[in-house]
Formats: structure tokens, C-alpha cells, sequence
């Protein structure tokens, strides 16, 4: 019988992690967590469901990080985790079919069913969400980004159906922290590969990520969070190309 281990990157995720983890009961033969500088209960709640725990002193970014626990896993398969991610007990055994009787197949992206300050998104471009995180141990590795990191496998790709259930947002004010965070980090990343920006480019980026969030990707019919989540993909895209700009005056002073 394959072996599967399950890899995650965390820093204070004392709200996620228990849940997470006891997702996981019954299908992870190794839980490896790779942990930043966590203030909160995050290590004793991964020790607690018996992970392997690793903490680096420094911050690579989002990809290297997620490498570094990769390297650490063991088994025949992994399945890569965010803290605020579950499995459902269908998805489990899904996963359980597919490693065992798919010799052909070395990686499977999963469809992801996302919350959003009191509700799951349907449309919005949030659904369906499928994101590759199965994978054969040998056949991928994360991209180096810094944010938005992405798994590039080598072989092919299948479809799970069952979706995992990803609780990105229980607040609003979870939504300025993250929108604030990533979208500085983007902006160090666009800076790093030669992009410029200008403050028109920005309020025009940020128009259209409104418009094709609550418009095209019909947005409305997902209610007030449906509005209120493209407002936050129009603030964050602003953000981003407007704090890429400034990198650039900085940088010419």
C-alpha cells in the first residue's frame, strides 16, 4: 500500500492547525511542518498529532518554504496543505482510490471550496478552484516565488471531484492583513524581475480585477461577500502596482 505524506508551512496558525491536522486521521502515514517564528500554540498543537517539526531560522518565501518541507517527506505520494485547508471524509477516500489504482497518473489537482467572511464561494473565479497538490514524491517541486507559489509537476495531471474545504477568510480584518501582506510581496516580486508600474496602471488594474471578479466572473451571484470580495481583488491588485511603483521611486533616490 502507497504511503502518503503531508506537508505544511506555518507561522501562528494556532485558529487552523488543530482542524487541519485532525483532517487528516486515518489517511497520513508522516505530517511534516515546517513553522516560522510561530509566537502562538502552532508547534505544541503539531507536536500534539505526532508531525515532524522543523524550524529555519529565516524566510525564503512562500515556494522555497514549501520545497524545504517537500524534502523532508518520506512517502511514496505527498499532499501539500495550507493550515486553513480540510479534507472532507469523501475527499479522503478519493485520495485513498487514487494513489493505490492510478499507476499512470503522478499527480492530481484537487478542486477547493473557499470561505469568505460567512459563506462558500461559487462563482467569483473562486469556483471551481483546482490546484495541484497530490503528487508523486520525485515528479514535482514548488516554484520559487516568493508569493503565489505554484507546484510544477514533470508527468501527467488528473482531476479529483471532491472538493477540500479552504476557511481563507473569517474576517474582514483577516482580509487587510493578508491583502496588506501579499500585496507587498508581489510588489518586491515584479520589482525583482525588472516590471515597472505607474498610478494610472495601478487604478486601471484595480478597475478591471473589479470587473472581471464581480462582473465576468459573475461575482453577484454570490451576495454581499461576492461584492465585497471583488472590491478586495480591485484593492489588492491596486496595491500591488501601486507599492511596485513606489519601489521604483525609492529605488531612484
Amino acid at each position: 500500500m502507497p504511503t502518503l505524506s503531508v506537508i505544511l508551512i506555518t507561522r501562528n496558525e494556532e485558529a487552523n492547525l488543530d482542524a487541519c491536522l485532525a483532517s487528516l486521521e486515518g489517511i497520513a502515514q508522516q505530517i511534516v511542518v515546517v513553522d516560522t517564528n510561530s509566537a502562538d500554540r502552532t508547534l505544541e498543537i503539531a507536536q500534539k498529532h505526532g508531525a515532524l517539526i522543523v524550524s529555519p531560522p529565516d524566510w525564503p518565501g512562500f515556494g522555497p518554504q514549501k520545497n524545504r518541507a517537500l524534502a523532508l517527506a518520506t512517502g511514496e505520494w505527498v499532499l501539500s496543505l495550507d493550515a486553513d485547508e480540510r479534507l472532507t471524509p469523501s475527499l479522503k477516500s478519493e485520495i485513498l482510490t487514487a494513489i493505490n489504482h492510478n499507476a499512470h497518473i503522478d499527480c492530481f489537482a484537487i478542486p477547493r471550496l473557499s470561505w469568505y467572511c460567512g459563506r462558500f464561494i461559487r462563482h467569483s473565479g473562486w469556483s471551481p478552484d483546482y490546484v495541484d497538490r497530490l503528487f508523486r514524491r520525485g515528479t514535482a517541486r514548488f516554484s520559487d516565488d516568493l508569493v503565489h507559489e505554484r507546484l510544477v509537476p514533470n508527468g501527467s495531471v488528473a482531476k479529483l471531484k471532491n472538493p477540500m474545504l479552504h476557511y481563507s477568510f473569517m474576517n474582514y480584518s483577516q482580509v487587510l492583513e493578508k491583502l496588506n501582506r501579499y500585496s507587498t510581496a508581489s510588489a518586491e516580486q515584479a520589482f525583482a524581475k525588472g516590471k515597472t508600474s505607474h498610478p494610472l496602471k495601478a487604478v486601471l488594474h484595480g478597475i478591471w480585477a473589479f470587473i472581471r471578479t464581480y462582473i465576468i466572473r459573475a461575482g453577484f451571484l454570490d451576495g454581499a461577500q461576492g461584492f465585497a470580495l471583488a472590491i478586495s481583488n480591485g484593492q489588492g491588485t491596486y496595491y500591488r502596482y501601486i507599492k511596485l511603483w513606489q519601489l521604483h521611486q525609492d529605488a531612484e533616490k
